[in-house]
């Protein structure tokens, strides 16, 4: 993972069922190498997205809102590291990740990471728990870019007492400092007809989940999420 981190990057996402991700990874096999961790290449992930009472974040989103900043909390279950992180989505495109360790969990943010929520991002208005997100994740890194993917699986979302499982969804994002189709993965997808998609875990576990709120740029992915899922291909 040396020299692969791209905390400042672009990222390209696509959504596709995992037949067809078992049909890409046979052909890229050359072409990357994958991520072991304690000697496992399935590693389990948890997230905690903090909003305001209102979802203003969300709403952002929703309204296509350019500069715009996403606060969470992850866990990296089979390595037992948990980082705070701001993300911060600029109007050219770029993703900006700056995160600090945290000991786990904060359903009531400390101090600390209040000022450090303060001094990466500026918001210093009061932030809640909103939902919690847990998936499963291969990490591959190119042999010979600069380039990283992250492949979810078995992706689950909670809110209060609701929660959902997506089983057959799977999400791909490929990381690169500069965006580029050389890639030999994006290559492939366009082989099996697999196109980009603009997709936000928080923003999808919200819309599934939250009662009485605005989900009308959402309604479509979530359609097609629907089929993936249940087995058909986009």
């Amino acid at each position: 993972m040396e020299g692969n981190a791209l905390l400042d990057r672009t990222d390209t996402k696509f959504l596709l069922d995992r037949s067809t991700l078992l049909e890409l990874l046979k052909e890229v096999r050359d072409d990357y190498r994958i991520l072991e961790v304690k000697g496992t290449r399935l590693n389990r992930y948890k997230t905690l997205y903090f909003d305001t009472p209102d979802l203003d974040f969300y709403h952002l989103h929703q309204n296509g809102k350019k500069n715009r900043h996403k606060v969470r909390s992850r866990k990296y279950i089979d390595s037992d590291l948990c980082f705070l992180e701001v993300k911060f989505k600029n109007n050219k495109g770029r993703t900006i990740k700056t995160r600090v360790v945290i000991d786990d969990f904060e359903l009531d943010l400390s101090d600390n990471s209040q000022a450090f929520i303060e001094k990466t991002s500026g918001i210093d208005y009061p932030l809640v728990p909103a939902i919690w997100n847990s998936f499963t994740r291969i990490t591959l890194v190119s042999r010979h870019d600069t380039e990283r993917l992250t492949i979810d699986l078995n992706l689950g979302f909670q809110s209060d007492d609701d929660a959902i499982k997506l089983n057959h969804l799977v999400i791909l994002e490929v990381k690169q400092p500069q965006a580029s189709r050389n890639s030999k993965f994006i290559q492939a997808l366009k082989k099996h007809s697999v196109r980009p998609d603009r997709i936000s875990k928080y923003c999808l576990g919200v819309a599934l989940l939250k009662d009485g709120i605005k989900r009308n740029a959402f309604k479509s992915k979530i359609l097609k999420i629907e089929k993936l899922d249940n087995g058909y291909v986009a």
